[in-house]
């Protein structure tokens, strides 16, 4: 081996090993025997132990090397000849990839699917203005031997198009609940070049440290059918979150780095996909070319040996004659050449004939190769005279290789981008109550330290109020939704929902003048919930005080300075008391404390932009002040709740859809008993209903505990309140699943 390599057989030996390690090549060019190491790290035998041959691929990588199909040079040390390059039936330099480094260079190029590679030679054979977008159809990314998931393509576009680049390689994992009701994270595949041992050490060391927590257990279950890594879960832990957190502080997600160097005309070049396609065509063309001639020069130098032999057996009784008449072989040579216009060789093939070849059996035979010989020589002629012969036959032996070793896609490209993980992504996507009390506190609390109550009952205390503040803005979120704050001003505010700190059930909570940039007199009126997936086509529709309503798309709020933004232009004394997401061809219904609501179709109400002021939405009456807004369809019920403690849900088609600007239907009889309406919803009947007082007590009750009644009625009691007490604000949650709510309500006080 030494005689090919300055540095000896080691460095050869190294190179052959990766050759016959399937987690290194996606194709394996070396069929080892022996110990060849492992994924783990674990390094090979040495080489007096094992053996090797050339796989069957590999021998494609050789074929017609000896029919001067590539140019031979001299080794470092001139004792022997070796090829410049290999005549390569297939591209292994974007199959298997490349990766190296020199003084001054490297190179990193990774392995591709064999099928889709030569789909994409044959592509730009076919169509040479093909767009590196095109290319992508067929060859749609990288293919590693040890699979793993590629996180989105924009990366690959630009590495194709440019030859550097990077890309997120992600391992395969699945979540699994064991018998106990535990959940487990199976590792199957991991990303290109990692060490699976290194990886466990990392993670018990990240456990140790106590960085990430959760995990009670790592173990490596691989065996001959393959990965498996299983990492235990903690019960009360949550398997997607730990999960995040091993792809950002482990290599269980890793980059992959394009630096598509290779050597092209002796030069060191960053080659785009297109560039290495074309370079690999142009070469095979020259194969094809060089091993036709090669062919081509053969079958006529044949042909010219048997056209002599069949000018020999046409005239053999004169052929014998001059042998026979012949003192040496040189004039014999000489006279047949002389006498038949023969060449050299030809008369030598005739001197050297044996008798046999003189019957007539042996003369069809020459003559049928002959005549196969002409036709070969023609069709070899043709071939190089045509260019498209040439670009047929690359194609079709492609075609052979891709049929003879040709596989499926290891790698899964995974759709949509990934880049870094983010926040949300390390914590915990749960269920969540953002309270926000009168002077201005603001806590987040799991919703699930609230069960259902039967009805009248007392509740228990949901925050820590204090003197005289209470909790008047209630919203069931999720820890990753976007929450966007409107205060009393018209200002608009964004945080997510991680971001409000957590607090027990009793706590203040902090001021959230500690998260919003507050001016001075701006307080917090509403809190909506802006799912992540909601569509660019939304409206968010503004009902104030006054009566005023204003539609603006959802659009307009999507880059939302820390200092905030405007969202809506008031007049004096008015001031912003919700908001609703909407879409078109949406009700919309406005309840007033006096009990009157108003219902009509939100295109009433034209789009404005985000400084508009808005038109009118109902007329009040002197003294009323509108205290809900909701959206309604006929499947919906509409829920109201007084001040002191009396709801009622009524049919949505009690409501019948009007012109904006009207005073109003009446919803509800407004008397001493029940008080003046706290708040307006609209329900499906299977939710549960959190309420609030001014005091701080707080109580959840399914929806279905409330009598449906008429418009005109009183309601019935919903929950009993202290002397003095009255509710302030309520909104409906998802109904609880851990007891089963609910008796007949009362129908005390209805008219």
């Amino acid at each position: 081996m030494g005689k090919y390599h300055p540095h000896g057989d080691s460095s050869i030996y190294e190179a052959m090993v990766r050759m016959a390690q399937w987690w290194s090549y996606r194709y394996m060019l070396v069929d080892g025997h022996g110990n060849f190491g492992s994924m783990d790290g674990d390094g090979a035998a040495a080489q007096r132990y094992t053996e090797a041959r050339m796989s069957k691929i590999a021998l494609e990588m050789l074929r017609d090397i000896n029919k001067n199909t590539v140019d031979f040079v001299d080794n470092y040390d001139a004792n022997e000849r070796e090829p410049l390059v290999l005549p390569a039936r297939f591209p292994n330099l974007l199959v298997n990839g490349a990766t190296g480094i020199a003084v001054g260079m490297a190179t990193n190029i990774p392995p591709h699917n064999l099928g889709e590679t030569i789909d994409a030679v044959k592509l730009v054979m076919d169509n040479p203005d093909v767009t590196t977008k095109d290319l992508m159809e067929v060859l749609p990314g990288p293919d590693f031997p040890t699979g793993a998931l590629v996180m989105g393509k924009s990366g690959i576009h630009k590495a194709y198009e440019t030859g550097k680049g990077s890309i997120v390689l992600r391992s395969r994992t699945e979540i699994e609940e064991t018998k106990t009701g535990r959940e487990r994270i199976v590792v199957t595949e991991f990303p290109y070049m990692v060490n699976k041992t290194k990886v466990h050490e990392h993670i018990v060391r990240l456990v140790q440290e106590k960085r990430i927590e959760g995990i009670t257990a790592v173990r490596d279950e691989s065996n001959r059918e393959g990965v498996r890594f299983v990492i235990e879960v903690k019960r009360d832990a949550s398997a997607n979150v730990i999960l995040n957190n091993l792809f950002k502080m482990t290599q269980m997600q890793t980059n992959f780095g394009f630096n598509m160097l290779a050597i092209q005309n002796g030069v060191p070049k960053i080659l785009s996909l297109r560039q290495i396609l074309d370079a690999y065509i142009e070469h095979q063309k020259e194969v094809v070319v060089r091993r036709t001639r090669f062919d081509k020069e053969k079958a006529e130098a044949r042909a010219h040996i048997l056209e002599g032999l069949l000018i020999a057996l046409d005239h053999i009784d004169e052929v014998i004659r001059i042998i026979r008449a012949s003192e040496t072989d040189a004039e014999a040579q000489a006279e047949l050449m002389s006498k038949f216009k023969l060449s050299e060789r030809q008369s030598q093939a005739i001197l050297d004939m044996r008798l046999r070849r003189l019957t007539g059996l042996e003369r069809d035979k020459i003559q049928s190769e002959y005549d196969e010989l002409i036709a070969l020589i023609a069709d070899l002629a043709d071939i190089l005279a045509k260019p498209e012969r040439v670009a047929q036959i690359i194609k079709e032996e492609l075609d052979e290789v891709k049929r003879k070793f040709g596989d499926k896609r290891r790698t899964e490209l995974m759709i949509g981008e990934v880049l870094t993980l983010e926040d949300e992504d390390l914590i915990e996507e749960t269920d969540v109550l953002i309270t926000l009390s009168n002077k201005g506190y603001i806590k987040r609390l799991d919703q699930g330290e609230f069960t259902a109550q039967k009805r009248g009952g007392r509740g228990v205390q949901g925050t820590g109020v204090k003197d005289d503040d209470f909790v008047r803005e209630l919203v069931s979120t999720s820890t990753h939704d976007h929450l966007l704050f409107f205060t009393n001003k018209g200002r608009v505010y964004r945080l997510k929902g991680y971001e409000i700190p957590e607090y027990g059930r009793t706590a203040k909570g902090l001021p959230v003048v500690n998260l919003l940039k507050l001016d001075e007199g701006e307080s917090i009126q509403t809190i909506i919930n802006v799912e992540s997936e909601r569509s660019d086509d939304a409206y968010l529709f503004f009902t104030t005080r006054h009566g005023i309503v204003k539609r603006t798309s959802v659009k307009e709020f999507a880059n939302i300075r820390q200092n905030g933004l405007k969202a809506l232009n008031l007049k004096d004394e008015d001031e912003l008391i919700n908001v609703l997401l909407t879409e078109e061809d949406t009700d919309i219904i406005i309840g007033t404390k006096f009990g009157y609501a108003v219902r009509f179709n939100q295109s009433a109400v034209r789009g404005m932009s985000r400084i508009a002021t808005g038109v009118r939405g109902v007329n009040l009456r002197e003294g009323d002040t509108v205290v809900g807004a909701s959206v309604i369809t006929n499947q919906d019920e509409v829920l109201i709740i007084t001040e002191k403690g009396y709801g009622k849900r009524t049919l949505a088609t009690e409501y019948p859809t009007k012109g904006r600007g009207g005073k109003g239907m009446k919803t509800a009889n407004v008397a001493e008993k029940n008080g003046p309406l706290a708040g307006l919803l609209t329900v499906k009947g299977d939710e549960d209903l959190m309420i609030i007082t001014d005091t701080g007590v707080m109580i959840r009750t399914n929806v279905a505990n409330i009598s449906q009644t008429g418009r005109s009625t009183m309601g019935v009691k919903v929950m009993r309140l202290d002397q003095d007490a009255k509710i302030v604000t309520f909104t409906t949650v998802a109904a609880a699943e851990k007891e089963e709510v609910g008796t007949e309500i009362e129908t005390e006080g209805e008219a």
